[in-house]
């Protein structure tokens, strides 16, 4: 199985775009869920992450303006990120704790990443 991050594009800024995360196949769980974000030349940084709960944070940067959400009986999560700013541009992962099948082992999964630019 693979974690797929989807929802990536080129938008003005004051746009919007929503991300997905899902898994390439039906699993049995996808648990807790977070997106990253690397901008070149700059570290991996947190921007959103949500518990199996629905609990969730946010990096401070994107407090207000970014939510995510999940589907459980999808196993998928979104990202719906608006009042997009040139400093938001980044290449997003999606990282997520997946269940295949019941009483399996919780592994950690990565997405490949989907590439965010958003133009001044």
């Amino acid at each position: 199985v693979q974690l797929q991050a989807s929802g990536g594009g080129l938008v003005q800024a004051g746009g919007s775009l929503t991300l997905s995360c899902a898994a390439s196949r039906s699993i049995f769980r996808i648990g807790a869920t977070a997106w990253y974000r690397q901008a070149p030349g700059k570290q991996r940084e947190l921007v959103a992450r949500i518990r199996y709960d629905g609990s969730t944070e946010y990096g401070d940067s994107v407090k207000g303006r970014f939510t995510i959400s999940r589907d459980n009986a999808k196993n998928t999560v979104e990202l719906q990120m608006n009042s997009l700013k040139p400093d938001d541009s980044a290449v997003y992962y999606c990282n997520a704790n997946l269940q295949t099948r019941p009483f399996s082992q919780i592994k950690d999964y990565w997405g490949q990443g989907t590439e965010v630019t958003v133009s001044s």
